[in-house]
């Protein structure tokens, strides 16, 4: 069973629906979160800052690759580097985005502790 954004049963009455520019950015926002690689890059620099061959060794990606995902992932506005000599670091800069990824992340672990739930079987096979 699932329950609604505001809670089951805690009787708050109806809530408005968000704007059509609230909704578009937060499918633009998912949609980046989307691969697999930008979430990992994201869950990693959560943890700690980080430079591109740091994020490459941990999420197992080229160099290349890594750098167009920051790349995005900085347009977005998640997150932000600086120059500490020859090296550019990351961190992240939108700690409600981080939040919300390890909202998710730890209720999708715990329920692959037990059983995933057969709509989210179907998705990932």
């Amino acid at each position: 069973m699932v329950e609604s954004i505001e809670g089951a049963g805690q009787g708050r009455g109806a809530v408005a629906d968000p704007s059509s520019e609230v909704l578009a950015e937060a499918a633009a926002l998912f949609g980046l979160l989307a691969s697999p690689p930008r979430l990992h890059i994201v869950w990693a620099l959560a943890q700690g800052e980080s430079d591109v061959s740091g994020l490459a060794e941990r999420v197992g990606g080229a160099l290349p690759a890594i750098s167009q995902h920051l790349s995005k992932l900085k347009l977005a506005g998640l997150v932000r580097s600086r120059r500490e000599g020859r090296r550019v670091v990351y961190v992240v800069d939108d700690p409600d985005t981080v939040a919300m990824m390890r909202t998710l992340v730890d209720q999708l672990t715990a329920r692959e502790a037990h059983t995933a739930p057969a709509g989210l079987r179907r998705l990932s096979g």
